[in-house]
């Protein structure tokens, strides 16, 4: 898989999770990016309450939330009683999901909507119960965001949402990704799939040469 978006040809609403959320404010060009792509973008009441806790209040994603919604870029959707209903069973059935997931697939389920997660088990869970769920990687990587942006700022902007936001992306990206915001910066991401394995050969030669290079210094004098 490459990174182009998989939301391109797709034109319903899109219902975002709560780490998508936290992703798109970590990267500073959230809100430019979600007024750009041209889907309605719906936040459950519920994933809003995630976002309700002193912690979020403090680093800023809850004030990034309501100015989104107070600037019509997204509106908060209350459940149903049916949605409920889904939202219910999803939370309490095993292996059960957090409430965040559960409402965002509730409400995507019964609307026929776009759930946007990127969690594997809420990813398989909205497949069974209402369509694939797209990736917050497939928002950053919309066309329309990608001209909004410009190539630097869209570079930034997937960086900063993987470093700070810790944002999960398909395996199968990770090469892509990497080779988007290149090698130096990947090393900060340790979220990229395969991190482990990816860098720490790398992190370990480096400090084998910082080792070898302050052995000579010493030596020399």
């Amino acid at each position: 898989m490459s990174c182009s978006s998989s939301l391109i040809n797709i034109a319903d609403p899109l219902v975002l999770d709560t780490s998508v959320l936290i992703n798109l404010h970590a990267c500073k060009y959230g809100e430019r990016m979600l007024a750009a792509i041209p889907n309605d973008i719906l936040v459950p009441e519920i994933v809003a309450g995630e976002l309700e806790h002193e912690t979020s209040r403090r680093n800023g994603e809850h004030g990034f939330l309501y100015s989104l919604v107070a600037n019509g870029t997204v509106t908060l959707a209350r459940l149903t009683e049916v949605e409920y209903e889904i939202f219910y069973e999803l939370t309490s059935i095993a292996p059960s999901l957090d409430d965040g997931e559960a409402a965002t697939i509730a409400v995507a389920s019964t609307r026929n909507f776009v759930p946007v997660i990127d969690e594997k088990r809420g990813r398989a869970r909205a497949l069974a119960k209402a369509r694939a769920a797209g990736w917050s990687l497939d928002i950053f990587r919309h066309p329309s965001a990608l001209s909004t942006l410009g190539d630097q700022s869209a570079i930034d902007a997937l960086y900063l949402a993987l470093r700070d936001g810790r944002m999960r992306i398909p395996p199968e990206s990770a090469d892509s990704v990497i080779g988007i915001i290149g090698i130096e910066r990947s090393r900060d991401c340790t979220c990229l799939p395969g991190y482990r394995d990816r860098f720490a050969g790398m992190r370990n030669r480096s400090i084998d040469v910082e080792a070898i290079a302050a052995a000579d210094l010493e030596a020399g004098e």
